[in-house]
């Protein structure tokens, strides 16, 4: 399972659906969560539901509620219903495991793996045991909800050890983690710039909140014409040894190097396939 991006669409605008599916992330989720007022819940989801039953997009899906809400609940009984076949579906503020337990007992497994999103500190303190369930192939950091949660600032730094402890817990499950969304929807630059520092603590997808962000969301994930042909170099380095130790330009080459090299040119064959 290989995603670089993923696009949020307001469940009350069906007028975007379409738009949000043709601007080029590899994934799409229609929120009926924060992007829907609640005097608006009822009336998105119908309308959600029915542009999902037609659409021939295989790429988008829905956020709901949360879990322990009456919309949210209203959400899952709608997603059992339906039995649409998704590619996932985003669970918000996933507090522990039990949370996606209950979940997986009321949503039919057509309806596809779960994206869960680690706001909270219980989340962040349970995200091992929450990206341990077969069902969750998907994780995302919530900055935003978890910076409101403990009362902190948005800078970088400050959630370096949520970003940190999120990847460690997600590479032991093999899900997929994303970014949280870069919220200046107008300054793509820094979009571009925190995307390559995600990427550099190990967080290869990011989610996005404009169209205008996936261009520079797929720019800082992608690997350099240079990383390209250093991973090769040392590829062939390494093989040239027989799997012994072996240096290249004044560097100690060994199995967890050549992995990394490894990875960046699969990174490389994956981003040709989307």
């Amino acid at each position: 399972m290989y995603y670089r991006s993923q696009l949020f669409v307001p469940g009350n605008r069906s007028d975007r659906f379409e738009k949000a599916c043709n601007a080029g992330a590899d994934l799409v989720c229609i929120d009926l969560e924060d992007a829907v007022g609640p005097a608006a819940k009822d009336s998105a989801r119908n309308d959600v539901f029915s542009w999902l039953k037609e659409t021939q997009h295989t790429h988008v899906s829905l956020r709901i509620n949360p879990v322990d809400t009456e919309t949210g609940q209203k959400d899952i009984t709608a997603l059992s219903e339906a039995n649409l076949n998704l590619p996932f579906v985003m669970v918000p503020k996933v507090g522990s495991l039990q949370d996606i337990v209950d979940l997986d007992n009321k949503i039919p497994a057509v309806s596809g793996p779960f994206f869960a999103i680690i706001e909270s500190a219980k989340g962040l303190v349970n995200c091992s045991d929450i990206f341990s369930h077969a069902r969750v192939k998907l994780g995302m950091y919530g900055a935003v909800d978890y910076a409101s949660d403990v009362n902190c600032d948005l800078q970088w730094s400050t959630h370096l050890y949520g970003r940190s402890k999120l990847v460690a817990s997600a590479n032991a499950h093999d899900v997929l983690l994303f970014d949280t969304p870069h919220i200046d929807v107008h300054n793509l630059e820094d979009c571009e710039a925190s995307t390559r520092k995600a990427k550099s603590v190990g967080i290869l997808a990011r989610s996005a909140i404009h169209p205008a962000q996936i261009d520079s969301i797929h720019r800082a994930l992608e690997s350099s014409d240079t990383e390209i042909s250093y991973a090769k170099r040392v590829i062939e380095a390494f093989e040239a040894s027989h799997g012994n130790v072996v240096l290249l330009d004044g560097k100690f080459i060994e199995e967890p190097v050549v992995k990394k090299a490894r990875r960046v040119l699969q990174f490389r064959q994956d981003e040709s396939r989307i």
